[in-house]
């Protein structure tokens, strides 16, 4: 079997436009794996193979790829900078050990970056630091590492400083080897050479080379004294701290270079092997009960242990079904039968591949470590556990984002609902907040997205690739409803028309749950007035009703019920008695208890130029925007506020247009809040005025 030790499973994750998937073709230029280079500017990038992809010059869908450098396996996968596909990002730092996060060198610290960085934070991945586009105007390598302490609270370890600056960008020294790496202008990753320190740049190499050393040795006591006491640590002990406190997250090793012109990049390569964990560095998964919570067992990352994957993502292409898996324990060999936890279900593995973007090499086994595709899977989806039928387990689950933004589609072609039917169906089970849904009053299809840009590639790709051609409606904000009163009441259930009747009386309190909570139930009963077994009945009836409110029917959030009494009768008492009184005690009671309309809530990225700063403020004031921060930049202000979703329709051409082209932005969900009063009216009246009309016509 393979050596664990030589696997570094990473990713490549940045803002838009930091050079993410270009830094990754280099990679695999220098890996031997593609021999002419491919440019995003230019749609011809390995890693962005769909058709929206290539035209946007942005990364859509994460694509792993697999290389070798030293000896070492890389699988490596590029994810998206957009905000509207984070979900991406997240699914691939499940399956991640480490990774190197890409900043500009002039941009600096963006919106995106900040995002991907508290994913990586929340899921412990270890990662290096890459200042890119060293050689653009305005780019300065100290100033971006300043920002990553200040903005994301990180600590850069500086491993490298760069000779030159903008288009005098040549090469860096390597702070531990006290060597210049110093490329030519050809452009070719290979033609560079190794010199002394430029004269001019030996005391700061000397102070940020000590700096590094602090750093480093703090990770070992033993290192540290000797250290303290003036002995020079050995190159092996410093690696050795460097790669402990990478592993802990104490800092981030941080190189610089031009990727798109091959200069630093090999130094990157080697960093990746000398400080990323490998697949046995991580702490292994926890293996969770069938409520989610962990049961004290972990997936220890070994070939000798039972056969345990997790299924990260699903993908259907000219190929067929593929499903991407990360495989955390055991082995796994073409012909074997395993088990899918969650539907219970076994399936016999045909074929493997291991992925290159978009073409595959045929494998015939896989092992702890791998990040591999299967061929033909059926009834898998995004987040299932695949196992060894001899040893079912379940693996920590993926949560998703709810979608927060809706469009109404409908083929313009009459024979085109089944083909559309079978596309999305494709489609939801490719990506996880992508939703669909069918109108009860006007059955008129519904997409649910993250964003505008998310909905708008959904709707190419359904013309596009499945030639289905659609009339597209407004987009949708997905309002929710809520309680602001707490009450107490009863309601009784009671039916008698011969025979057996129903009877369920519940006593109960409603009030609001804090924020975030969806639904809670909770029981105080004394004694047996409502015997224990209907419990769940009444819960089950509940919690069936969020899904429609009383204003405007749309979904209810954060609601707490306490049944605290009741009465049942020894006959007519039933399960569907009770859960038919929950019902009926919900429509009773939620009228009562300040109903009130909810909004998503967006957090919001501007970048301005200096002279449109009042404009653009005046603008998001005017979207009932709340201004949180300004901070000033060397190219213009960055504005973050807070922005109803229904306010930031269309907003980038408005931008535009205020900005003489030169503005930015970005928005990411953050919160539901009370809708104004005024808003409230309108929304709940266009929705009695919309479903009226449907009566009517039909």
């Amino acid at each position: 079997m393979a050596d664990l030790s030589k696997y570094r499973n990473i990713g490549i994750f940045a803002h838009v436009d930091a050079g993410k998937t270009t830094t990754t073709e280099r990679i695999l230029k220098l890996t031997g794996m593609i021999h002419k280079i491919g440019e995003v500017h230019e749609g011809e990038s390995t890693t962005d193979f769909m058709e929206q992809e290539a035209e946007r010059g942005i990364t859509i869908q994460s694509a792993a790829v697999s290389c070798f450098w030293k000896d070492h396996r890389f699988n490596v996968i590029d994810t998206p900078g957009h905000v509207d596909f984070t979900v991406e990002v997240y699914r691939s730092l499940k399956v991640l050990d480490g990774g190197i996060g890409v900043f500009c060198g002039s941009g600096g610290v963006e919106p995106q970056s900040e995002t991907n960085w508290r994913y990586a934070n929340d899921s412990e991945v270890s990662r290096l630091i890459f200042v890119n586009k060293l050689d653009r105007l305005g780019a300065s390598f100290y100033r971006v590492t300043e920002q990553v302490q200040k903005v994301l609270g990180a600590t850069p370890l500086i491993m490298v400083l760069p000779i030159g600056t903008e288009d005098e960008f040549c090469g860096v020294v390597d702070l531990l080897s006290r060597k210049a790496y110093i490329w030519d202008d050809s452009g070719q990753p290979e033609n560079y050479s190794v010199e002394d320190v430029p004269a001019d740049m030996v005391d700061q190499v000397e102070e940020y080379r000590e700096k590094l050393l602090e750093l480093a040795v703090e990770q070992d006591d033993d290192v540290m004294m000797a250290y303290m006491d003036g002995e020079e640590p050995s190159m092996e002990d410093i690696k050795r701290c460097i790669r402990t406190g990478t592993r802990d997250l104490a800092f981030f090793p941080t190189y610089c270079g031009s990727a798109f012109k091959n200069k630093g990049m090999q130094l990157l390569l080697d960093a990746v092997i000398d400080y990323l964990p490998n697949p046995t560095d991580v702490v292994p998964q926890d293996l969770t009960d069938e409520e989610g919570n962990p049961n004290g067992q972990k997936a220890i990352v070994s070939a000798d242990e039972p056969f345990r994957a997790l299924a990260f993502k699903i993908m259907d292409d000219r190929f067929g079904a593929l499903t991407f898996v990360r495989v955390y324990s055991g082995k796994l060999n073409k012909g074997d039968t395993i088990l899918n936890s969650f539907t219970g279900k076994t399936e016999r593995v045909g074929r493997m591949v291991e992925m290159q973007a978009n073409d595959r090499n045929e494998i015939s086994s896989a092992q702890a470590g791998d990040i591999i595709a299967i061929v033909g899977m059926k009834n898998v989806q995004t987040g299932h556990t695949l196992c060894d039928p001899k040893h079912e387990c379940t693996l920590e689950a993926m949560v998703f984002p709810e979608p927060v933004i809706s469009i109404s589609v409908t083929p313009k072609d009459k024979g085109g609902n089944e083909k559309m039917g079978i596309a999305i169906g494709k489609m939801v089970a490719e990506d996880p907040t992508f939703r669909v849904e069918t109108d009860i009053d006007s059955g008129e299809t519904i997409l649910r997205g993250m964003g505008e840009l998310h909905l708008d590639i959904k709707v190419d790709i359904l013309k596009r690739t499945y030639g289905v051609d659609l009339v597209v409606g407004q987009p949708q904000v997905a309002y929710r409803e809520t309680i602001t009163k707490a009450i107490e009441d009863t309601y009784t259930h009671k039916k008698q028309s011969g025979g057996s009747g129903q009877f369920g009386k519940i006593d109960y309190r409603i009030k609001p749950a804090e924020v975030g909570t969806g639904f809670k139930f909770t029981s105080s009963v004394v004694g047996g007035n409502v015997p224990k077994e209907f419990f769940p009945a009444v819960e089950k009836g509940f919690k069936s009703m969020m899904n429609e409110g009383v204003l405007a029917g749309f979904p209810v959030l954060d609601v707490e019920v306490e049944l605290y009494d009741g009465g049942f009768h020894a006959v007519d008492s039933s399960a569907i008695a009770f859960e038919i009184a929950a019902k009926g005690a919900f429509r009773q009671s939620v009228p009562k208890a300040g109903p009130q309309l909810i909004e998503p809530i967006m957090k919001v990225d501007v970048f301005t130029p200096d002279d449109h700063v009042g404009d653009v403020i005046g603008d998001l004031n005017r979207r009932r925007g709340m201004i949180k921060d300004q901070e000033k930049g060397l190219t213009g202000v960055r504005i973050k506020a807070d922005v109803p979703l229904s306010e930031m329709f269309g907003y980038i051409s408005t931008l535009r247009t205020m900005t003489s082209g030169r503005g930015q932005f970005s928005m990411e969900f953050s919160h539901y809040l009370p809708c104004p009063s005024n808003v409230a009216e309108t929304v709940i009246a266009a929705v009695k005025e919309k479903k009226e009309r449907e009566r009517k016509d039909k």
